[in-house]
Formats: C-alpha cells, sequence, structure tokens
C-alpha cells in the first residue's frame, strides 16, 4: 500500500467513528431514558477523545509529509486537502480540552432542557458560562492570531469570515426591514385554526418526507424537542415535531430535515465514509433545507398539492382552497420564534443570534448579562418584548451545546438558496406543472446533479457557483422575496 492508502484506511475508520459518535447525539434527543444524561456525557467524552486522538494522530502528520499531492487524481487530492485541515486543526487544540468540552455539552444540554421547561435562564448560567468559556479556550487555540470568533465560524463555513458576512448581513436587513413592515400592515389573510391529530400529522409528515424523495431505506423519521438531521451515506435520519394546533410546524419542518439528508443520501456513492462523502458546509447544507422548505414547499405550485393531502387527511379544516392555503402557508405575523417565522423575519431573527455569540466570545458580553441583552435587541427589530425565557434566549439549542459560529450559515444558506433557486426556474421553465402534481423530482434531480453529489469535494462557494453559473450573493434571495410577498400582500 501507498502511504495515501494508508491514510485513507486510517481516514475512514475514523469517519466511521465519528457517525458513530453523532448517532450518540440522535439518541440523546429522540431515546435515551432521561436519567441517563451523565453516564451519556461520558460516553461522548470518551468517543471523542478518541476521535480527537486519531485525528491529532503523528502517523497522520507523517503520511502527510510523505504525500505528493502532484501525483494524485483530483478526488484524492480533495480528499487530501479535508485530511489535512483537519489534521491541522486538531493538533492546536489540546485533547482534554476537546473531551471537556464534548462532556460539558452533554451536561449543559441537559440543563438547557430543564431550564428551557422551567423558563428559568438563571439556573442555565453556571454550565453555559463554563461552555462559553471552554469555546473561547478553543477559538484563542485555533485563531493563530486572526480574529478569535472566525475560528469557530471555520468549523460550520471553511473560508467565510466575519467581515464578509457583516457586510453581507448589512446589505440584507434593510430591505427585509421594510418588507417586513410592508407587510405587516397590510391585512392578515386567514390563519390556519383548529386542533389536528398528532398521530395523523407523523403520517403526513412522511408522505411529505416521500414527495422529496427521502429514502427510507436509508433513514426514519422520529420527534424530538428541536428537529435535526443525522448521519450520512445509507444511514441519515431526520426529527420532527408535532404541536396539535399547529400541523405546518411539523410538515414545514419535516421538508426542511429532509433537505439536509437528501444532501447526505444524494452524495456520490464512491465518496462513502471518506471526507468528500458529506455536505461540505453547514451553509450549503442549509441551502438544501431552505430551498426544500421554501421556494419549493412554500411554493404556489406544491402548496396546491399539499393542500389535497390535508383534506384527505384532515377533512374539512377551515381553508376554503388551496389559494387560502398558500397564504396561510407564508402568513407574515408576529412571533418569538426562530423555526417558525416566515421567510420574511427569519434572517432577522439570525442576526440577532449571530451578533450576540460573536459578543460572548469575544468577551464583549457575558452570558450573566445575555437574557437583558437578547430582549433589549428582540424589542429593537421586532418592536416587541419577550415574554418568556423559552420563547428568547433559550429557545435554541446551539449554545448549549458549543455550537458557536453555526447561527450565520443559517443566513448564508438563504442566500444560497436564493441563487439556487434562481438557476432551477431558469434551468426548468415548467417546474410549477410538476409540483402541483407533488413531484418534486424535476427540481430534486436538478439540485442532486448540479450540488449533492459532490459532496465536499469542492469549496462552499465553489460549489454554489459551479451549480448556479454565477458568484453567489444577497441579490437573488431579496429579489426573490420582495416579489413573493408583495404578491401576497400587496
Amino acid at each position: 500500500m501507498t502511504h495515501f492508502d494508508d491514510l485513507m484506511a486510517f481516514a475512514r475508520e475514523t469517519r466511521a467513528l465519528s457517525l458513530v459518535a453523532g448517532r450518540l447525539g440522535w439518541d440523546q434527543e429522540t431515546m435515551m431514558p432521561r436519567g441517563a444524561g451523565e453516564q451519556r456525557s461520558e460516553e461522548k467524552a470518551a468517543l471523542e477523545g478518541v476521535l480527537h486522538r486519531r485525528r491529532s494522530d503523528p502517523r497522520v502528520g507523517e503520511w502527510l509529509s510523505k504525500i505528493n499531492a502532484q501525483d494524485l487524481d483530483p478526488i484524492a487530492q480533495a480528499n487530501l486537502g479535508h485530511i489535512r485541515r483537519t489534521y491541522e486543526r486538531s493538533t492546536m487544540v489540546p485533547a482534554d480540552l476537546k473531551a471537556q468540552i464534548a462532556r460539558v455539552s452533554s451536561k449543559s444540554h441537559s440543563a438547557w432542557a430543564e431550564a428551557r421547561e422551567a423558563n428559568d435562564f438563571a439556573s442555565f448560567v453556571p454550565v453555559l458560562s463554563e461552555m462559553v468559556d471552554l469555546k473561547r479556550q478553543e477559538a484563542t487555540a485555533l485563531c493563530a492570531g486572526g480574529p478569535i470568533y472566525d475560528a469557530l465560524l471555520d468549523d460550520y463555513e471553511p473560508g467565510a469570515t466575519s467581515q464578509s458576512l457583516t457586510a453581507m448581513f448589512d446589505a440584507l436587513r434593510p430591505r427585509l426591514v421594510a418588507l417586513r413592515a410592508k407587510a405587516l400592515e397590510k391585512p392578515a389573510p386567514k390563519a390556519l385554526e383548529g386542533s389536528f391529530d398528532e398521530s395523523e400529522q407523523m403520517k403526513l409528515a412522511r408522505i411529505v418526507a416521500k414527495s422529496f424523495g427521502y429514502d427510507f431505506k436509508r433513514g426514519r423519521v422520529d420527534k424530538a424537542v428541536h428537529p435535526f438531521s443525522s448521519g450520512s451515506g445509507d444511514d441519515v435520519r431526520i426529527t420532527t415535531r408535532t404541536v396539535a394546533e399547529d400541523p405546518f410546524n411539523c410538515l414545514y419542518s419535516t421538508i426542511h430535515e429532509v433537505g439536509h439528508a437528501s444532501y447526505e443520501q444524494n452524495v456520490d456513492p464512491q465518496y462513502g465514509l471518506t471526507y468528500l462523502g458529506r455536505g461540505v458546509s453547514m451553509g450549503v447544507h442549509e441551502s438544501q433545507s431552505r430551498i426544500y422548505e421554501n421556494q419549493i414547499g412554500r411554493s404556489r405550485a406544491y402548496c396546491e398539492w399539499l393542500y389535497g393531502e390535508m383534506v384527505k387527511a384532515f377533512g374539512d379544516f377551515g381553508l376554503a382552497d388551496a389559494d387560502e392555503f398558500y397564504a396561510a402557508v407564508n402568513i407574515v405575523k408576529k412571533g418569538y420564534i426562530r423555526t417558525e417565522a416566515d421567510e420574511v423575519q427569519y434572517n432577522l431573527h439570525v442576526l440577532l443570534r449571530y451578533d450576540l455569540e460573536r459578543q460572548l466570545i469575544e468577551g464583549t458580553l457575558e452570558v450573566a448579562d445575555l437574557e437583558e441583552a437578547w430582549n433589549a435587541r428582540f424589542a429593537d427589530d421586532f418592536g416587541y418584548a419577550v415574554d418568556r425565557a423559552s420563547n428568547g434566549v433559550l429557545q435554541d439549542v446551539h449554545w448549549a451545546v458549543g455550537y458557536f459560529g453555526y447561527f450565520a450559515t443559517y443566513t448564508l444558506g438563504n442566500v444560497f438558496a436564493g441563487c439556487l433557486h434562481q438557476a432551477l426556474r431558469s434551468a426548468v421553465p415548467d417546474l410549477d406543472d410538476a409540483l402541483a402534481r407533488g413531484n418534486t423530482g424535476p427540481a430534486v434531480e436538478w439540485l442532486r446533479e448540479n450540488l449533492q453529489r459532490h459532496g465536499a469535494r469542492y469549496e462552499p462557494r465553489e460549489v454554489i457557483a459551479k451549480a448556479c453559473g454565477f458568484e453567489p450573493s444577497e441579490g437573488p434571495l431579496l429579489d426573490y422575496l420582495e416579489a413573493k410577498f408583495t404578491a401576497l400582500y400587496p
């Protein structure tokens, strides 16, 4: 075997173990007994220790030093680049720090869930403060004298910087605020009302998942407090949630997570258990979940089909036709929860979190002051006060488990989705005819062929540009939102 063969065999084992670690996280959110939290934290810390030792193993450095990338084909070169980057970042962070972060993340997750249920942020402050301190230590080890926040951002969106993202977000904000104000000034369309059987919601969620091509032979749908997708290749699982009074929450959470899952299921099989056999970044990942959920799933054409499925599941549920259904699905209204926000306001929720988490990591905001800062910012951006912690600072799990640098990728994903949608509509001009029959095949196949199958072979912005035929920017997203919601709220 060559040095590259040895390196790839070692990397495949590491990748397999990382998927096992992900399965522990899936189990913790879906099926783990409540009393197992402390033991699970030790299990996750032990496995994270093993993974960190493998990623920083001196043999990896030796193999890398002996391999001439010019002797490799482009796919092998791409794998080598990911392995080198992971090795270099792993050797910069002490193994005991990585294990401690894993241990505290499990403990913090349980503390967050309890604090959220009790609407008691103060009880969560000690463990979140511990997590923030650990992530500051990690960022300091990684930043090499550069911006400390960017070191964490690089885990989720390689190549992105807070400077470039802030410029993009500043360009988004004025038009989003203006569009939000215009929509809220208009009479609201008829909203969905009533109670919808939660078991029927889950049945319909599975029908919807199948309509987007989700492969149940290689996946499953379960319930969780915070919907998510987990896994890669031949084992890609999703979760959703049900609320009796809001079936849209279940259905569109499902579509969102199917977007993530489809990306993982549709990566070229030859990349399986390698560094290329996964989504390249969270921003690109989010572009798939958002284009599935919004540009496709909330389109007038798809809503025509989904309305019929709702009637089959629930009978007469109070909306007269597909037009009323489409307006209700896309209603712009006041609300606290990011994951339930309409397309117009969603990114305003993200920008709030992006700014606060940068301040936490940079040390200009302490955890003890976070709730007050959140509430003040929310009042400024949305014009009304947060009523309780579970609707405010405790609504997201990300900070509890140490996902600092993650939130920015949600808005970046929306920007990428806007670009992809523009290109998709140009490539498939009769798409609405298929969507009105519940056939997402033309859209899903275009995304699979132009983006999903590549996995992590290309850099994030590069794969978007290749798919679209132009460099990504915020313009297509803003144009799409203004056209759609100006028509809905004339």
